[in-house]
């Protein structure tokens, strides 16, 4: 046995996987709470009207069913910062395991501080960057711990494009995206501009508030750009490297997400902040995220060198 295969656990791979999938669930119940305007459901924390176990009905089904599915998280996170240190022979695996349980414990302080704070716009938007944060650390675990990673690690080959650097550039983007969204969202701006394509019957807003600024940033000039540059990097990896999977994959994955985003957005608004099309949408930017991380640190691991094209 070679030593990247004895580095190899599979027991903890699958335990990230499971980390990963159950954050995702967390980021649909966080939506669904701010969707269905039950974010102020139960008014204490980090009990809910003073039980473990409310009554769960109207809001605080959601508002609650969202602590649960977070303490559930919280505490799968403890185990693996826990299991990755027992297991893992990397030490900058264990430090990002651990970096996962604290971004998770503030996370959970950040969630009380917003109920206590009755929704301060500030601290609102704090959570919901905090909570792609989170989900990017554990997608990240959930990569660098698979038999993939580790058993190609000597697998290199020359780029003949800037695909590393345009990668990383994207993945900030759309997490920048997602944070512009976020405020739009916890300010109450999401229909500032009521129709779509046009502003108002008109190719652009006839005046700037910073409603319609920021409403305008998101659907308009941040969607078409993250729209543009995906696709255009989906199409330069998945032609040019159509034989390493771990590139391809998540880059036609990437595709197809950013155009189902966009038409979610666009429902979000003809809907007029439809509950199913507007949580879709935000776990749907996290997917995206989520496709570009990894194909982003899969393209820093494979490529050797970088030459402009």
């Amino acid at each position: 046995m070679n030593n990247a295969s004895s580095n190899y656990q599979p027991s903890l791979h699958r335990y990230a996987l499971i980390t990963a999938g159950c954050t995702f669930v967390l980021l649909l119940a966080g939506a669904l709470v701010t969707s269905t305007g039950s974010s102020l459901a139960v008014p204490d924390w980090p009990l809910s009207f003073g039980k473990f176990f409310p009554e769960m009905r109207g809001g605080v089904l959601f508002e609650h069913g969202h602590r649960m599915v977070a303490g559930t998280v919280a505490l799968l996170t403890v185990g693996l910062a826990i299991y990755t240190q027992m297991v893992e022979k990397r030490a900058w695996v264990k430090k990002l395991a651990w970096s996962a349980l604290g971004a998770v414990l503030l996370q959970a302080v950040l969630g009380g501080v917003t109920v206590l704070l009755h929704l301060p716009t500030e601290v609102s938007v704090a959570h919901a960057g905090l909570a792609q944060i989170f989900f990017c650390f554990i997608i990240s675990l959930s990569l660098v711990t698979s038999k993939t990673w580790i058993e190609d690690g000597d697998h290199r080959i020359q780029s003949t494009g800037t695909i590393r650097k345009a990668a990383l550039t994207v993945t900030v983007l759309i997490y920048f995206q997602i944070l512009v969204g976020a405020v739009t969202r916890h300010s109450g701006f999401g229909l500032a501009i009521p129709d779509w394509p046009l502003s108002n019957g008109q190719l652009l807003p006839a005046d700037w508030p910073l409603a319609v600024l920021l409403q305008f940033s998101h659907t308009r000039i941040g969607a078409f750009l993250v729209l543009g540059l995906v696709n255009w990097i989906a199409f330069k990896v998945c032609t040019q490297y159509t034989h390493e999977k771990s590139l391809f994959w998540p880059a036609a994955n990437a595709a197809l997400l950013v155009w189902l985003q966009c038409f979610l957005g666009i429902l979000v608004i003809s809907t007029e902040k439809s509950i199913i099309p507007t949580s879709v949408h935000v776990i749907t930017g996290a997917a995206l995220l989520a496709s570009m991380l990894v194909l982003t640190l899969n393209s820093f691991r494979l490529f050797q060198k970088e030459s402009v094209s």
